[in-house]
């Protein structure tokens, strides 16, 4: 299907975000009334899903629809006009960020298999027991998940990257697009299988293997985005139109 608008200067979830937040005033889509599935809008639009369901994060953080596991998208309220003006600029769009995350991060851990020091292997074995630990007591004031990235940002030695890694993650906790889309995503569950990727991060930064901690991490992350992913349409038979390759791009031998 041909493209409805013509996607320029802003980024595309923002232009798909003003255009809906337009037709939502227009009265294209009353209040009470349900947006068209997220498969149909990518279709109109002429993109994936993974930047329409950015768009609908967008209305739905500034309270203009409700985005329901299962049913669909209700149109709340009617937009204001100074929040058409904002476009929702300057915010970096969640699955954009954890793009920059698995290229960053993946190459990080294959480095940190080859700088890591004793010292630095114990210190992660430590924090995942204390992940672990605090999994099973359903205790969720401990954010080990950040400080096992930033340890390993850490064991490559390298300042640098650890600011770096930092400077992200204080951008994902400031970035309401992220925190918006983490809301729809449950806890225990969850955390057991993030625990279980750290584990085997772990095991390859023991083993010294740089092409397997480069693998594992990036693993990690593709995990992340689909599991985010599949709380757009959990019920639709297929998924298309990825930000990023459900594949490493880096195809060369690390060594």
């Amino acid at each position: 299907m041909a493209k409805d608008v013509v996607l320029q200067e802003k980024k595309q979830y923002q232009e798909i975000g003003c255009d809906l937040r337009r037709k939502i005033q227009a009265g294209d889509y009353p209040v009470g009334s349900r947006l068209p599935p997220e498969r149909n809008i990518a279709e109109i639009y002429g993109v994936s899903r993974t930047i329409v369901r950015e768009a609908l994060l967008m209305l739905e953080l500034e309270g203009t629809v409700d985005i329901r596991q299962g049913s669909g998208v209700y149109v709340l309220r009617m937009p204001n006009d100074d929040e058409a003006a904002d476009g929702g600029k300057n915010r970096i769009g969640a699955f954009e960020m954890l793009q920059a995350r698995q290229l960053l991060e993946s190459n990080i851990a294959a480095f940190a298999a080859r700088m890591a020091t004793r010292a630095d292997i114990e210190n992660l074995r430590k924090t995942l027991e204390q992940e672990q630990a605090a999994i099973a007591e359903k205790d969720y004031r401990g954010d080990y998940d950040r400080l096992f990235h930033l340890q390993i940002a850490g064991a490559t030695q390298n300042q640098m990257l650890l600011e770096t890694v930092s400077n992200i993650w204080a951008c994902r906790d400031d970035n309401a697009l992220w925190q918006q889309l983490y809301t729809h995503v449950g806890t225990q569950g969850y955390r057991l299988k993030w625990l279980a990727d750290h584990q085997a991060i772990l095991a390859a930064l023991r083993r010294r293997d740089v092409s397997g901690a480069y693998q594992a991490m990036w693993e990690h992350l593709e995990n992340v985005k689909n599991t985010l992913m599949e709380i757009s349409d959990a019920d639709a038979p297929e998924f298309d139109g990825y930000l990023f390759d459900s594949v490493p791009i880096f195809q060369g031998k690390l060594v």
